[in-house]
């Protein structure tokens, strides 16, 4: 099992990985990448409605509940462009879409002063033409910064650089992305209280402030939009596990307290199969965050299995149990508006990165396969949603 100093590490690697980036600062995909993407422009004449399908229906606004719980993943753009048969597995079983790192202050920044959204745009632009939504991540994060940010010495040059990207950002895609994770991961790995923030640029420089100035700038750009806590962690037996559920609740009560403006709480859901689902600890936090008025996403969703048996046959239903104690701990107190998983497909996951199985075997911790046949993780996620439909 690994360590607590381990997960910090990984967390920090998986935060500064290396982003390709374009030179032009707009980008208006060409008529060859619109063919990769499967979009046609003029396939449906302007203004002239194509026929609903009851997957077009399900997708008709998947945040805001209702019928079946949405589906969804997060998607690479590189991916979307290169590999047909990614992007129809894409298409074929999600109604929303998360950019995996097209959204970050990374791929986005830089340099102070450019915005490049080649990436970003290509995705919303692949979402819209396909029917789905796009949930934004993310705007407040320690993770995935730009080297010149560091370069950022005083309060109110934290205050002018994280109000300026996010009325950029958010302005940019009103009513195009209507949710965000305002604030990722903002709990120290053993937090002592609701103020015990991981170490980061906005921390530093504006302490608990940066919260609420985040989250009233995401509000002023697009009141229409969906503003979301998302943290990872909570999920587990254990005393930092405990410690981390305790500091969450208070920091969102705090946040409630002082009327930040803020929707719901995103559960990222990295779950270890070798690590017991905490079922009294994680229900109380669920039955808090109820009380407090606020909604419920599974954002991250992915089952670590590096420490599983190698027969693929027995680690998949390991897999899928992981999954379904989870889920069932999660739905005997709230219905999520939505249910994510960090990838559709074996494929394309960060899990080999850092927890690469011993025995050269390859990882399948996402609902799909590398040949994206359809695994038991998928027929849980799929009962679940029609259980609590």
């Amino acid at each position: 099992m690994i360590g607590v100093y381990r997960l910090d590490s990984i967390a920090e690697l998986r935060a500064r990985m290396p982003k390709k980036t374009h030179s032009r600062r707009d980008f208006l995909l060409d008529a060859a990448k619109l063919a990769a993407l499967g979009i046609s422009g003029a396939s449906v004449p302007s203004g002239v409605p194509a026929l609903a399908t009851p997957l077009d229906q399900a997708r008709a606004n998947p945040v805001d509940g209702g019928g079946m719980i949405p589906y969804g993943a997060a998607a690479r753009s590189d991916a979307l462009v290169s590999d047909l048969s990614y992007r129809d597995a894409i298409v074929s079983n999600c109604q929303l879409i998360v950019p995996e790192s097209e959204l970050k202050w990374l791929e986005l920044r830089p340099t102070r002063n450019e915005y490049r959204f080649e990436k970003s745009d290509m995705i919303v632009d692949f979402a819209r033409q396909n029917r789905l939504q796009v949930r934004g991540h993310t705007l407040a994060w320690y993770g995935a910064m730009p080297a010149w940010t560091e370069e950022i010495s005083t309060h109110v040059e934290a205050e002018r650089e994280l109000t300026d990207h996010i009325d950029t950002v958010v302005s940019r895609y009103r009513g195009e992305i209507p949710s965000w994770d305002v604030i990722n991961e903002p709990l120290a790995e053993w937090p002592e209280n609701e103020s015990s923030f991981r170490p980061s640029i906005w921390a530093r420089r504006l302490g608990a402030d940066y919260l609420t100035i985040a989250l009233r700038q995401t509000a002023l750009a697009d009141p229409g939009a969906q503003l979301v806590l998302n943290e990872y962690d909570i999920e587990f037996k254990g005393p930092r596990f405990a410690a981390r559920r305790k500091a969450l609740i208070a920091l969102l009560r705090s946040l409630r307290d002082r009327d930040v403006p803020l929707h719901a709480v995103g559960l990222q859901a990295h779950l270890f199969a070798d690590r017991a689902i905490d079922r009294d600890g994680l229900q109380s936090l669920l039955m808090e965050i109820a009380a407090l008025k606020l909604d419920l996403l599974i954002t991250e969703l992915d089952v670590i299995d590096y420490e599983l048996p190698g027969k693929i046959s027995e680690r998949d239903a390991m897999v899928a149990n992981v999954a379904r104690q989870f889920l069932e701990t999660v739905g005997e107190v709230t219905r999520p508006k939505a249910i994510l998983t960090w990838g559709i497909s074996d494929r394309y996951t960060w899990v080999p990165t850092y927890f690469k199985r011993k025995d050269g075997m390859p990882n399948r911790p996402l609902p799909l396969d590398a040949d994206l046949k359809r695994k038991p993780l998928f027929d849980v996620i799929d009962e679940f949603r029609h259980r609590s439909a």
